[in-house]
């Protein structure tokens, strides 16, 4: 076996150990979400930036000092108290969220989790990139927040394929709508078309 062999056997074996992860969240679906077909999740296209919601959640770096992608643009449209807060909140580990005011945003809030960085499937990617997803709505959820928006996270410069990420997303998210306290409405605000088309498409297969 030459090292391509070996490389693209290696590259199907880690794209099965993610895609496998995503059918035990299907798999784990209970019967009685099936009368509420997704009515309170959202999918748009657009500029989270500007979204009105309670909370907008941060695509963010561990740092939580501003970057490229809606991390960057996030912290423009905010204004610099942004920043000025995040600096106390000594940066974040990946797949966990922090919270701060939303200030010149719409928003009154914004959560900042750091999603994982694509590494081929087998580094807890996929764990990671759902406890992004879960942390920012418990977070949400303990500061009342009833409605929150989320860009697509880990699907830009950290390279998670959007195929594995959207279903991870969407199913994160309607598993703890069953039970949250105050949040009863998420918006997944899409960059571009691609990736509204890779929600829709995994939405639309949650529902079949």
């Amino acid at each position: 076996m030459d090292k391509l062999e070996a490389s693209t056997i290696k590259c199907n074996i880690l794209y099965l150990t993610a895609f496998t992860f995503i059918e035990t969240m299907y798999n784990s679906l209970s019967l009685d979400m099936e009368g509420r077909k997704m009515k309170n999740i959202t999918i748009i296209l657009g500029d989270i930036t500007q979204v009105e919601a309670d909370a907008i959640v941060n695509a963010a770096n561990t740092t939580l000092l501003g970057g490229g992608g809606v991390d960057g643009a996030i912290h423009r449209a905010a204004g610099p108290e942004l920043l000025a807060e995040c600096r106390t909140l000594n940066g974040c580990r990946t797949g966990e969220a922090k919270i701060t005011k939303g200030y010149r945003l719409p928003a009154h809030y914004v959560i900042h989790t750091p999603g994982p960085i694509w590494q081929g499937g087998a580094d807890h990617e996929c764990e990671l990139l759902q406890s992004s997803y879960l942390n920012s709505l418990k977070l949400a959820d303990a500061y009342g927040c009833q409605t929150v928006a989320f860009p697509s996270i880990s699907t830009g410069v950290y390279h998670f394929p959007l195929e594995a990420a959207a279903p991870i997303a969407l199913q994160t998210i309607r598993e703890f709508l069953r039970t949250s306290k105050s949040v009863a409405q998420v918006t997944l605000v899409c960059f571009d078309p691609a990736t509204k088309h890779a929600y829709d498409q995994s939405l639309t297969e949650l529902d079949e």
